[in-house]
């Protein structure tokens, strides 16, 4: 488990517990499977969704045998929805490792993909009321349209910025507000209190994915743990160009993303081309809005342990270093 709840040992320990539930899970699967996951879940990043469960859940009628499975079953989707996506992106490194496609090949990471979301959902259905069953699977769907209209996009420089926010808000705000919200309403928080706490998650996941979006310009490699400018290559068009096109529709630029196909002096120019024309810092300033009403609807928190640990934790999130 990544390093990031170092200095939050009751946040860190319950995690340690939700590793315990998801390898449980696949100590009976097919031997090949279980190796691969087994590695996949020890490298399995900062585990932020299980962890808003578990956070969200100490705001109410915290139970640890009801909260940590269905930790573990947010996460086990989390790692089917990465799977498949590695696949669609042909992604060869997530988390400076070899993707399991990369590595496999394609057909075990579908299954893999595919046994991880029939988990998930076994795993919820002894943890969850049926209501939030419904609400995980509108979820599960409405990540999938995103990643649709993700692919379907591909190459587009007529991509507005609110088809970018619409997309983002489908592949990543959504699980994050599901992960606030189902830990609070099965703690007993009240709906009130439940629709807070997910606000607060989709706030934290929009900042978060445009924060990683500028990254995927500015960062470093050994630190963000996946090749640089990775969007660009796939032909994704996110934040710092869709700005960037905004204000200037450069014709030269405008034919060389419309070639679907970039060699590396391509990218160097797009990414020049984005420094240029504020695209960075434009995003930058949108992830503040996001991060600035995240904090505001933390505020509204009652004072509490939880309720520190989420203002350190958002902090520490969403001013990382760009």
């Amino acid at each position: 488990m990544d390093k990031f709840w170092n200095n939050n040992l009751e946040i860190k320990n319950e995690l340690d517990e939700v590793i315990k539930i998801m390898e449980k899970r696949i100590k009976n699967s097919n031997r090949s499977i279980r190796n691969i996951l087994l590695d996949m879940i020890r490298n399995s990043g900062k585990m932020l969704r299980p962890a808003f469960v578990i956070l969200s859940g100490k705001f109410g009628e915290y139970d640890r045998k009801r909260i940590l499975p269905l930790a573990a079953a947010v996460e086990m989707l989390h790692m089917a929805t990465l799977v498949h996506d590695d696949i669609i992106d042909n992604a060869l490194i997530r988390r400076s490792k070899p993707t399991i496609q990369a590595e496999y090949g394609k057909n075990y990471a579908v299954f893999i993909g595919d046994f991880l979301f029939s988990e998930c959902f076994l795993l919820l259905s002894d943890n969850i009321t049926i209501e939030n069953l419904k609400k995980v699977s509108k979820v599960v769907s409405r990540i999938c349209k995103g990643e649709i209209g993700q692919f379907e996009s591909r190459y587009n420089i007529d991509i507005t910025i609110n088809d970018y926010l619409k997309r983002i808000a489908a592949k990543t705000a959504a699980l994050f507000a599901l992960s606030f919200y189902v830990g609070a309403y099965e703690s007993n928080c009240g709906e009130k209190l439940a629709k807070i706490l997910g606000s607060i998650g989709y706030n934290i996941g929009m900042a978060f994915q445009i924060i990683d979006d500028v990254l995927d310009y500015t960062g470093e490699e050994n630190v963000v743990g996946k090749p640089l400018c990775n969007d660009i290559r796939q032909g994704v068009f996110t934040l710092p160009l869709i700005y960037s096109l905004e204000k200037n529709k450069d014709e030269k630029m405008i034919a060389l993303l419309k070639k679907e196909s970039y060699c590396e002096e391509d990218i160097k120019r797009i990414v020049e081309f984005v420094q240029e024309n504020g695209g960075v810092d434009r995003s930058k300033m949108l992830a503040e809005k996001y991060t600035k009403k995240a904090f505001d609807k933390i505020s509204m928190l009652k004072d509490s342990p939880p309720k520190q640990i989420l203002i350190e934790v958002t902090g520490k999130l969403l001013y990382r270093n760009y």
